[in-house]
């Protein structure tokens, strides 16, 4: 059973590493910047999951100490491998917040360019930009 276990762990660890390629892929080889935008949530997605699935512990109990422990100087010592970490489940909460606000704002400065260059490709912004800057 332990064989199979680290297999399936396995096929989550290649599984992420697969859609961070493709994010990355999109946001490097895609000339579209709404593909590049998509690219980057996808990315960011893979590493959200891939830090939780590693921060994954069975048969773990919430880091709260119950009743009956005074923290005095018989107390017993807490053995902190029996505990989940809910540090990186937080850190990845605020990745989540900070990534919704990233992608409203870059679909608000999308938006925008859009409106005064009438495009999203990125060869024809580049020729745009150099052609106003030009005259």
């Amino acid at each position: 059973m332990g064989l199979l276990e680290d297999a399936a762990g396995q096929l989550n660890t290649v599984g992420y590493i697969v859609l961070m390629m493709i994010g990355f892929y999109a946001m490097t080889g895609k000339s579209n910047l709404v593909k590049k935008l998509v690219g980057m949530n996808i990315f960011q997605w893979s590493i959200i999951l891939f830090v939780v699935s590693l921060s994954a512990k069975r048969d773990a109990s919430i880091p709260i100490v119950l009743d009956g422990h005074d923290g005095g100087a018989a107390a017993p010592v807490l053995d902190a491998a029996r505990y989940a970490n809910p540090l990186p489940q937080v850190l990845m909460l605020t990745a989540i917040v900070v990534g919704v606000a990233i992608t409203g704002v870059a679909l608000a400065l999308l938006l925008r360019i859009h409106r005064q260059f009438g495009t999203l490709e990125e060869n024809e912004l580049l020729e745009r930009l150099d052609a106003s800057s030009g005259s």
